[in-house]
């Protein structure tokens, strides 16, 4: 099952900010080249570039969560025992997979703003409220990440190297 879900993951959020990533990395070189040489730069660049950055960052939380990669603090991992370690990871899986919970239903409701007063961005006109309904529906996936982990006795990233190369 934890298969299942790494793929999924990996071929569906990974993907998609992997592509958006490329994407950036494209539209600024035709950007500044058209700049350069040109004389002329890509209309509405800095705001697909902005989209396409909430891609990257929000498409790659479920990600980073389902996989523990993000930075960590363990300095005192040393001192405490396995199952105070256990406790402490499925606490923090607790409290992270309910903030964000939270932030996907902020999210939701800055979308229905957004909806509700029609704002677009300012040189291209796209609308804004779907960004933010992508973004609340990340959000949603990354906490569902965390509170499966949760119920996993050993879930990905246990027991993995950490930032400083340490093993914890």
């Amino acid at each position: 099952m934890r298969k299942i879900l790494d793929r999924l993951l990996y071929w569906s959020t990974g993907l998609m900010a992997a592509i958006a990533l490329f994407a950036i990395m494209w539209l600024t070189l035709v950007d500044v080249s058209g700049r350069k040489f040109l004389s002329n730069s890509v209309p509405g660049a800095l705001e697909i570039t902005e989209i396409l950055m909430v891609i990257v960052i929000f498409g790659a939380l479920p990600l980073v969560s389902w996989r523990n990669e993000h930075v960590t603090f363990d300095s005192f991992d040393a001192f405490l025992p396995d199952w105070l370690k256990r406790l402490q990871a499925k606490l923090v899986d607790l409290l992270c997979g309910s903030v964000f919970a939270f932030l996907g239903y902020l999210m939701v409701l800055r979308g229905d703003r957004f909806r509700e007063y029609g704002d677009t961005t300012a040189y291209l006109l796209l609308p804004v409220a779907p960004v933010a309904y992508l973004m609340a529906a990340l959000l949603f996936l990354t906490a569902t990440t965390h509170f499966v982990r949760v119920f996993l006795e050993h879930p990905p990233g246990h027991g993995s190297a950490h930032i400083d190369g340490s093993a914890s």
